[in-house]
């Protein structure tokens, strides 16, 4: 709980700087780009953890990495992370910050899971359908699981729209038992 409420005050930290500069895209871009490309590596993300590796050997192996990379606002928020002792909870702070941002641009995170991947053209009809439900812009993050059949389930936020072969299977089971009793 306290990690969280850490990682929110950070968050929002970087969200107002990015806000005020007018970079809410670009710098949640190089977020997630530092948690995809250094954060993923479980070896990365132990030695940034580790609270016996000194604040100045974190620092050097950033600055090797990311110096130049990333903007010089992003590069100094993440050894102040560093500093603050804090960078063990970084990926937790691009969550957050991801967070923000969408809520400022009016995005919603939409779940789907398919038993196939979709393509493009599917990706985008379901999009339209789904901000005209929501009157919000929509951005879809896909899961596969064979398991489901056919068909898709969406999930916004605590909403959940089965319309997998499998939930249509299991209601017809559900009704199949309510009549035999």
């Amino acid at each position: 709980m306290l990690n969280l409420q850490l990682a929110q005050k950070y968050a929002t930290a970087i969200f107002e700087i990015a806000k005020e500069e007018n970079k809410l895209v670009p710098y949640g871009e190089e977020l997630a780009a530092i948690r995809q490309n250094l954060f993923n590596i479980p070896a990365v993300r132990s030695y940034f953890q580790n609270p016996q590796i000194q604040a100045e050997a974190k620092k050097e192996l950033l600055t090797k990495c990311l110096k130049g990379e990333v903007s010089k606002i992003i590069y100094n928020f993440l050894l102040l992370l560093v500093d603050k002792r804090r960078i063990g909870i970084f990926e937790a702070i691009e969550e957050e910050y991801r967070k923000l941002s969408n809520r400022e641009r009016g995005i919603i995170i939409a779940d789907v899971t398919t038993a196939r991947g979709m393509n493009h053209k599917q990706q985008e009809q379901l999009q339209k359908k789904l901000a005209s439900i929501t009157g919000k812009k929509i951005q879809l993050r896909q899961h596969e699981d064979e398991n489901i059949l056919g068909g898709v389930i969406v999930k916004i936020g605590d909403k959940r729209i089965d319309g997998s072969v499998a939930g249509r299977l299991a209601a017809m089971r559900q009704q199949l038992m309510q009549v035999q009793n």
